[in-house]
């Protein structure tokens, strides 16, 4: 058990028959009644942000989230294989378990693998990824680094917005988190 006063963000707890994760909190102290502490959670399932209000001092369960880290081996009908590093188990998983991840998940990738009570609950990516370009519009004479952006397709399928100087074929590191172009590799 936890107490609300102890929430810090990133801490995962169970509370309305699911699992949440600490997004932001606040606690506060009015000037007549009991002090309380606001919460910003999201359901690690669903991925639903709720805010909600707690007194302080109330407890809640812990929830026992599970990290392994795994290597991405392969995709069979519809199904994505990974393997344990420690001990060479396999799993696989549809394509609804590891949602947004599919657009930079590239072979032999090494991903974290959330669990809670031998499910997975979700996936964690690398921050930067480095992947080639394989489809652009061509750069133009006069194409500068400020001069804007084009869509790029890379080879795992994702489309992103990058700068006009950069040709197709050159590899280039994404940030996963914002799918945003970083640099030239």
């Amino acid at each position: 058990m936890v107490s609300t006063n102890d929430l810090r963000t990133g801490l995962t707890v169970e509370w309305d028959g699911s699992i949440w994760t600490v997004v932001d909190f606040q606690h506060v102290k009015p000037g007549k009644g009991a002090a309380f502490v606001r919460v910003k959670l999201r359901n690690i399932i669903t991925g639903a942000t709720i805010e909600n209000a707690f007194n302080a001092g109330e407890k809640l369960s812990r929830a026992q989230i599970d990290f392994r880290k795994m290597q991405y081996l392969y995709e069979s009908d519809g199904q994505y294989h990974f393997m344990d590093q420690d001990n060479y188990e396999q799993i696989s998983l549809g394509a609804d378990a590891l949602g947004d991840a599919l657009k930079y998940l590239k072979e032999n990738m090494e991903i974290g693998v959330q669990q809670y009570q031998g499910k997975v609950v979700g996936i964690e990516l690398p921050n930067f990824v480095e992947l080639e370009i394989v489809e652009t519009d061509p750069g133009l004479r006069g194409d500068t680094a400020s001069g804007g952006t084009k869509p790029a397709k890379l080879e795992t399928g994702a489309v992103i917005q990058v700068p006009l100087f950069i040709q197709q074929g050159e590899k280039i590191r994404v940030d996963t988190r914002t799918n945003k172009y970083l640099e030239r590799v």
